[in-house]
């Protein structure tokens, strides 16, 4: 398992390194030791010079046990003739033979007679460090010295490494936690600020970043990061009060517009059914003229009312909070679509209790009203639309609409419920369309609290409102 974090990476890693370098260092003073202590081990084998090895020979003055006479206990003294051991003995209080097995007998006769130290490992004996001389007589003498004393030492030191480097490990571990953690800092400030700038709605809207971390030392990583980190934030904040400032011009337009618009469209309107009621003959040409004109003059009045109504909600003006029944406003919008495209399909599925919902009842009318009229303008005859409200949870109530028709096209889906969109430029412009139905759509079921949603593939599209239930009491 990986360690996630830099801090618990960077401590792991400081230990893997420190532990390699106790390695090393136990390791090579080991060695350095066991060499040392070795030497001075061939060095009094040296001094020697097989003179405990020569006293064995032919049974001489001091027996078979040899002169053990200035000897080290535990020293091993053997005469090699012709390859084989004749006489073998080893320095003890009370002197003692030893009886040497042939893989013990075979080790020290493959000992080279070059005045050097050699390792031999004697089954019945030990570990030995020997040195081997040629004798007077054409024999080899052999002396050696253990090496328990040596592996002991080499214990006892690794063991002593051992718990100074584990005790080392830990002090190293705490204290490098404690100083990754305490250096990081900065990035913990400045991870803490990208969570809440990730968390600020900046999509629209004024937005107040949070404060800006400090620079630390501008010589160090930390301290550039958190300069550029700064310096990106101020450039966000000056790009989203840019596109407030914008979105705000662009409201009160829409909203002046519409209503500068509102008084001249219905003088227009005016004189066309003046124009209409004159009692004396209007040539054909005149009438489709007029008629022309009152049909855009209509046309662009519901267009102007539709603007105002997304600068009203844009601007957060408060809706009627009062009973709704869902069911009986879904019922009354899909009469009127049913009148004005008697060639498709319409059907109804509601539940046999009425959803009652809280909001306003003209603006919900409005939003199945337009779901009705997009499914009408964007299907072809014949096309089968279902309108159906479920009760999916208690305190919820979902509207969808379902039509059979061509679908829409995956690229649009994304931003089909944007302001001026329409998935069918050719149809929509042909039929009318203004490509704010579902825009107020969108802003009427927000406004509600509810959300809005679409799936399409061909031969099958889904509109899906949630709206917040009547609240209890």
């Amino acid at each position: 398992m990986r360690p996630r974090t830099l801090r618990a990476r960077l401590v792991i890693g400081v230990l893997a390194l420190l532990a390699l370098a106790c390695a090393a260092v136990g390791t090579a003073c080991s060695l350095s030791l066991e060499r040392f202590m070795v030497d001075r081990l061939d060095a009094q084998l040296s001094m020697t010079t097989g003179k405990f090895a020569a006293s064995l020979e032919h049974g001489g003055r001091y027996g078979e046990r040899g002169d053990s006479r200035g000897q080290s206990l535990g020293t091993l003294g053997a005469r090699l003739l012709n390859g084989r051991v004749t006489h073998a003995a080893v320095v003890a209080p009370d002197g003692a033979d030893v009886s040497l097995s042939a893989g013990d007998a075979a080790a020290l006769a493959a000992v080279p007679a070059d005045r050097r130290g050699h390792t031999v490992e004697l089954s019945e004996l030990d570990d030995y460090r020997v040195m081997a001389i040629e004798g007077a007589d054409g024999d080899v003498l052999v002396n050696g010295l253990p090496l328990e004393g040596v592996n002991t030492t080499i214990h006892r030191l690794l063991i002593a490494e051992i718990v100074v480097f584990a005790i080392v490990m830990v002090v190293t571990g705490i204290a490098g936690a404690t100083w990754v953690r305490l250096s990081l800092r900065p990035l913990q400030r400045m991870a803490a600020t990208a969570r809440r700038v990730s968390t600020l709605p900046l999509a629209s809207g004024a937005v107040a970043l949070p404060d800006r971390v400090p620079d630390e030392d501008p010589h160090t990583e930390v301290g550039q990061l958190g300069a550029a980190f700064n310096r990106m934030l101020g450039h966000v904040g000056e790009a989203l009060a840019r596109r407030h400032t914008s979105e705000q011009r662009m409201r009160t337009f829409a909203a002046d517009a519409g209503h500068e618009l509102r008084t001249p469209l219905a003088t227009v309107r005016a004189h066309v059914e003046l124009a209409r009621r004159h009692p004396g003959e209007v040539p054909d040409e005149i009438r489709h003229a007029l008629e022309r004109i009152d049909a855009e003059s209509s046309r662009m009045g519901t267009l102007v009312d539709d603007l105002l109504l997304l600068a009203r909600l844009d601007a957060g003006r408060p809706l009627a909070r009062d009973p709704v029944d869902l069911s009986r406003v879904v019922i009354d919008a899909a009469g009127d679509t049913r009148v004005s495209a008697p060639d498709h399909h319409w059907r109804l599925r509601l539940p046999e209790e009425p959803v009652t919902i809280t909001g306003d009842a003209d603006r919900i009318h409005q939003v199945v009203a337009n779901l009705l009229s997009n499914a009408r303008a964007h299907t072809p005859r014949g096309t089968t639309v279902t309108v159906s409200v479920h009760v999916p949870a208690p305190g919820a109530a979902e509207l969808v609409v379902h039509d059979d028709g061509p679908g829409i096209p995956e690229e649009v889906q994304g931003e089909i419920f944007e302001r001026f969109v329409r998935a069918d430029k050719a149809r929509a412009r042909a039929s009318g369309g203004s490509g704010l139905g579902l825009a107020i759509v969108k802003a009427v079921v927000v406004s509600h609290g509810g959300t809005v949603s679409v799936e399409s593939r061909p031969g099958s599209t889904d509109f899906r409102v949630l709206l917040p239930g009547r609240a209890a009491g």
